[in-house]
C-alpha cells in the first residue's frame, strides 16, 4: 500500500481547473490503487504562514531557549513536514500566478524543506534525503509557456524537488485556458487524457 499527499493551491474552490484535475486523477487512483492512502493538504484554504522569525527561531534554537511563538512554529511545520515523509507519490496541484506558483504552495514548500530532515549539507553540496519518492505536478495555465521563458513553475519545482531527492518528476500542464478559439477546451483535454498514464 502506497501514501499519496495531495497539495491544492489554488485560490478558487469553485470552477478551479487545478482542483478539476486533482479531482479526476484521485478517482482514477483509486480505482487503480484501491487500497492505498491518500492524504489532501490544502494551503489555500487552510494556508500556512510565510516563513517568518518564529518559524526560524523554532528550527535554530535548543528547545529550552525557544519561545512559545517558536514553539507554535515547529510544531506546525513538523506536522507538513511528516506527511511529506509519510508520502510515496506527491502531487502538486498548482495554478499559475503571475508566471509561477501560488504563495500559498511556497509557503507549504518553505516549511518542509528542512536542512537535516528532507536535505542535508555534506562536503560536496546538499544532498535530498526523499529518495525514492515520485512527484506528480498538474498545473492550470491561462496562456501556453510550456518551454518558454514564462516559465518559471517547471523548472523551479524541478529544482526544488530535486533538492530535497525527488527526481522521478511528471508536470501535466493544463494550457491555453483564457484563450480564445479552442484552446481551453483543447488544454484541457491534452491534460486530462495525460493524467491515465500517471495513475
Amino acid at each position: 500500500m502506497s501514501h499519496v499527499l495531495i497539495v491544492e493551491s489554488s485560490a478558487r474552490q469553485q470552477d478551479s481547473i487545478s482542483r478539476q484535475l486533482t479531482q479526476d486523477f484521485t478517482a482514477q487512483w483509486r480505482a487503480a490503487h484501491p487500497s492505498d492512502q491518500i492524504t489532501v493538504r490544502d494551503v489555500a484554504a487552510n494556508p500556512v504562514p510565510h516563513l517568518d522569525a518564529d518559524l526560524l527561531g523554532g528550527w535554530m534554537n535548543p528547545e529550552d531557549q525557544r519561545s512559545a511563538a517558536q514553539h507554535q512554529a515547529l510544531a506546525r511545520s513538523n506536522v507538513l513536514t511528516d506527511e511529506l515523509l509519510a508520502a510515496d507519490v506527491l502531487v502538486l496541484a498548482a495554478p499559475m500566478y503571475n508566471f509561477t506558483i501560488p504563495s500559498t504552495l511556497k509557503a507549504w514548500l518553505d516549511h518542509v524543506l528542512r536542512a537535516g530532515i528532507t536535505f542535508k549539507y555534506t562536503p560536496t553540496g546538499p544532498q535530498g534525503l526523499l529518495n525514492g519518492k515520485r512527484a506528480i505536478v498538474l498545473t492550470a495555465r491561462g496562456g501556453i509557456h510550456a518551454g518558454a521563458g514564462s516559465d518559471h513553475q517547471e523548472p523551479y519545482l524541478r529544482q526544488v524537488l530535486g533538492f530535497i531527492g525527488i527526481h522521478d518528476v511528471t508536470f501535466i500542464h493544463a494550457e491555453g485556458l483564457n484563450m480564445s478559439g479552442d484552446f481551453h477546451e483543447k488544454g484541457l483535454n491534452q491534460a486530462k487524457a495525460s493524467l491515465a498514464s500517471v495513475a
